[in-house]
């Protein structure tokens, strides 16, 4: 129990929560509770963080069963001197061979969590070489340089290098567009796809640290610089709580922790035409110069260009802009002349910065007025843009939207602004260095305007999902979101951190106070939570206001399960919703509390106050938002107390008026319950057609929960249909789904008897150890990882035989082809097929020679061979 702990007991006790419900919110016992009210200051924490007993040995059993996937649990035990319960060991083992298998299946995908690099990678090979040895000694590794250097470059190219090195894979978190320091756990939450992981009694930290504390993998964490002391806290926790986690951080300004190996990283070297600066210059000028060739006596004059841009590669990029203007010598005299007057009048930059500095100066220059202002202005997001947002957010009588559609298209031209296309939809970008310019451009009285600006684009864009939630435009509405998150979460912290603004403090708690499913729009439940907890209780929230906050507080705190917080929640509301005379906010509350009853297993309660919430909504003009979700909610109702009928009814209205006027998310819980119907019924086939639509559906939100229950549909449809190794992946992956969301399927009993049934049925239709490993392979997916394998499975044709899905032949021809040699040993054979050492192949795999020996060995025995030669000569394709 800490000081904010300490004062949060008291706080809640003082409004009436019960010691009972403070302790299920808090995540601590009764006991902490009644400690905390006796106590009139806080002690010292001196809780021990809690583990496994096999916590101490797993990152050995890791490495073991990682170099040798046959080794058995005698081996294993013998190997880590386990003097335990050989069931427990057992246990774990299985736990980690699941992991491992999860991690293989997703291999072959293109390093999953790492962006696409915007250009070709270009004159860095021996760092990077550097940096691969580097982690083979070091678990934190910071690459560190002057803004412009080529950080973000190089830690991308090396997460995508060495993503087969780390057979729990590797993950890319941009830190950019984080402005608050607490946020940081989250976000790398959200780089990680945990949002299946959730749990309302758990901060993200502890999230990371169950997730991360055994696996092999590669973390990094890039723009550590202005979030420093909270990424120096994280990272620290992180290594400290970790056995075998590689963390790598881009940052100006290194942590400053224990572990720590600096990285600085050098200038482009500014001789020779390959491998450093020259070599930039000639791919980016032909980027950008169709036809653009090096003739002889270029190569001098490149030279003395990079040599003075100081080889920064940002420098080199902006400079290659303007060869649509000037050709290379001109180029060179003008650098030349633009240097050396900022060094004159700029004695404190260092060298490097000064280089930069001035070919920004330049570029800002020979823009026009209007781009200029507009480079200036586009300083404001902190996550990117579209065309529109520039629009809504940066237009006036100076720049209007014709001007800057003109000047946004000049600034990409000049290299200023990034272009990036995704999904037919095209985003644009400043690199933080030349973003920090443009802000600097802007004087405090323009800061503070455009920052209003974009919270009032924030605000519209949380308030569309509300207005245009039912409608065809609901997945537009959704994707704003989404591709915004970095914008909003700045825009929100702004107002809430320094609330002194009440017009702006009123309007943020109105949109959160209308957008009851954020949650779905990829801010994650907790993530809404905290937004919502911070806001309540600012002096600028008015009563009413205040209302609405509470009561999808309380929708939210349901769906993590926490129905104790959520009663708390519903009884704050409902005084002001009567002091306010508020009738439809009343209703709604009804409505939250007959769901609450319903995950709690009181049927009765939620029969009544449903029925109640019903007549309400009609009597008071409702919108279809809130009677869709009604219905949806007493659907699963009468599917959870066998009334089969009643639920088809209200499942297939659902489903008929959404699809009529476009609307997807409440769709997709519709063919959820015609699913369940269906499974209810006896027609499993079509249970899981419905099962895979709507997880189809799914994917266009961030809604873990629609996905957990369509995912168990589609493992108990699979069950009944004999895909048993499927099942067995799908109903692991929604056991551990439901376990962080709250209670195991709401603590329904009908819903209970489906899930044991679907084991049962699985179980008899596999083996024991087959059914034990895909359970445990589903329990480690990630969300990310569970959508690919759903994908897989949605692609498949049907059963080749009753006895046997193909779904299932596939499954087992894969398992075969992997049983001569474990995934590590094909790498190792792929790298000795084509004439690599043994020193080679470590450098490669970022492994160290010894383990690389033990490698050979075991793939030379396993195929039969006596001398690695004899696989270099017959290749790889014989395996």
């Amino acid at each position: 129990m800490n000081v904010d702990e300490w004062s949060e007991i008291r706080r809640c006790h003082g409004d009436g929560e019960s010691i009972k419900g403070i302790a299920l919110r808090l995540g601590m016992s009764r006991n902490t509770v009644r400690r905390a009210l006796s106590l009139d200051s806080p002690p010292e924490d001196h809780r021990r963080r809690s583990g496994s007993v096999t916590d101490d040995v797993e990152a050995q059993l890791r490495e073991l069963i990682v170099a040798d996937p046959e080794i058995s649990i005698a081996e294993l035990s013998r190997r880590v001197h386990w003097q335990r319960s050989r069931t427990l060991l057992a246990r774990k083992v299985k736990q980690i061979r699941g992991e491992l298998e999860a991690a293989r299946q997703s291999s072959h995908r293109v390093a999953a969590g790492v962006p696409a690099p915007a250009t070709t990678f270009v004159g860095r090979r021996v760092e990077l070489r550097e940096l691969r040895r580097l982690l083979g000694e070091h678990r934190l590794v910071s690459v560190v340089g002057p803004g412009g250097i080529g950080k973000t470059r190089l830690s991308i190219q090396a997460a995508y290098e060495f993503r087969r090195a780390f057979p729990d894979g590797v993950r890319f978190v941009d830190f950019t567009a984080v402005r608050t320091p607490g946020m940081l756990a989250q976000v790398v939450c959200d780089g990680l796809a945990l949002e299946n992981r959730d749990a309302h009694d758990r901060l993200p930290e502890e999230t990371l640290v169950e997730y991360l504390r055994n696996r092999r993998m590669l973390l990094v964490l890039d723009n550590c610089e202005h979030v420093i002391d909270a990424a120096a806290r994280l990272v620290t926790r992180l290594l400290e709580s970790t056995s075998v986690l590689r963390v790598v951080t881009t940052t100006r300004e290194y942590l400053s922790i224990p572990g720590e190996y600096v990285f600085n990283l050098s200038p482009l070297p500014t001789r020779g035409q390959t491998g450093g600066a020259v070599e930039l210059f000639t791919a980016r000028a032909a980027a950008v110069l169709s036809g653009f060739e090096v003739r002889d006596g270029d190569i001098a004059t490149i030279e003395r260009i990079c040599d003075r841009l100081d080889g920064l590669p940002l420098a080199i990029e902006l400079a290659c802009a303007r060869l649509t203007v000037f050709s290379i010598d001109d180029l060179s005299e003008l650098l030349d002349h633009r240097v050396s007057v900022l060094a004159v009048g700029s004695r404190t930059r260092s060298p490097r910065h000064r280089s930069l500095h001035a070919t920004m100066d330049w570029s800002y220059e020979l823009c026009t007025p209007q781009e200029r202002r507009l480079w200036a202005r586009l300083s404001v997001f902190t996550d990117g843009f579209d065309l529109s947002m520039a629009v809504q957010v940066c237009a006036d009588e100076e720049l209007p939207t014709e001007v800057i559609i003109d000047s946004i298209a000049a600034l990409v031209a000049k290299s200023v602004v990034r272009r990036e296309e995704c999904d037919r939809h095209v985003r644009f970008q400043m690199l933080e260095s030349v973003r920090e310019y443009g802000q600097d451009r802007l004087t405090p009285q323009e800061r503070n305007e455009l920052n209003a600006r974009l919270l009032r684009w924030c605000v519209s864009a949380i308030r569309a999902t509300t207005s245009g939630w039912y409608s065809a435009d609901q997945v537009r509405h959704v994707m704003a979101i989404d591709r915004n998150r970095g914008n909003i979460r700045a825009a929100l912290e702004a107002v809430i951190s320094d609330p002194h603004d009440h017009s702006a403090v009123q309007d943020v708690a109105e949109a959160l106070g209308s957008a009851m499913f954020l949650w779905a729009c990829g801010i994650s439940v907790r993530e809404h939570r905290m937004w919502l907890t911070r806001i309540i209780d600012l002096p600028a929230v008015r009563v009413a206001t205040k209302g609405h906050l509470l009561a999808v507080l309380a929708l939210v705190q349901v769906l993590q399960g926490d129905r104790e917080s959520a009663r708390y929640s519903l009884h704050r509301a409902r005084s002001i919703a009567t002091a306010e005379s508020d009738d439809a906010l009343t209703t709604l509350l009804t409505h939250l509390d007959g769901l609450r009853a319903l995950f709690a297993g009181d049927f009765d309660t939620a029969r009544a106050s449903m029925a109640q919430a019903a007549s309400g909504y009609i009597r008071h003009g409702s919108p279809d938002d809130r009677i869709a979700m009604l219905r949806i909610h007493q659907g699963m109702l009468f599917s959870a107390t066998a009334e089969i009928d009643e639920a088809r009814t209200l499942f297939r209205t659902v489903h008929e008026d959404t699809a009529a006027v476009g609307e997807q998310w409440f769709h997709s819980y519709a063919t959820y319950g015609l699913g369940l119907v269906a499974l209810r019924e006896g027609d499993f086939a079509q249970a899981r057609a419905f099962a895979l639509s709507g997880i189809r559906i799914q994917q266009q939100f961030g809604d873990a929960v629609g996905t957990t229950l369509l995912t168990e549909l589609l493992g108990w449809s699979l069950a009944e249909l004999g895909s048993a190794a499927h099942a067995a992946v799908l109903l692991g992956a929604a056991s551990s789904m439901w376990g962080a969301i709250g209670q195991q399927l709401y603590g329904s009993e009908g819903w209970i008897a489906l899930r044991e049934k679907a084991i049962h049925t699985a179980r008899t239709h596999c083996e024991r150890r087959t059914f034990d490993r895909n359970w445990e392979k589903g329990q480690s997916m990630s969300m990310s990882d569970l959508l690919d394998f759903v994908s897989a499975e949605s692609s498949s044709e049907s059963s080749a035989r009753p006895d046997q899905p193909r779904s299932e032949q596939r499954l087992r021809t894969a398992h075969a082809q992997d049983e001569l040699l474990s995934p590590r040993e094909r790498e190792v054979a792929e790298w000795l097929a084509q004439g690599m050492t043994n020193k080679q192949i470590a450098e490669k795999l970022v492994l160290s020679t010894r383990t690389v020996e033990g490698h050979v060995e075991h793939v030379l025995r396993k195929l039969g061979l006596e001398r690695r030669g004899e696989l270099t000569a017959h290749g790889i394709d014989r395996l």
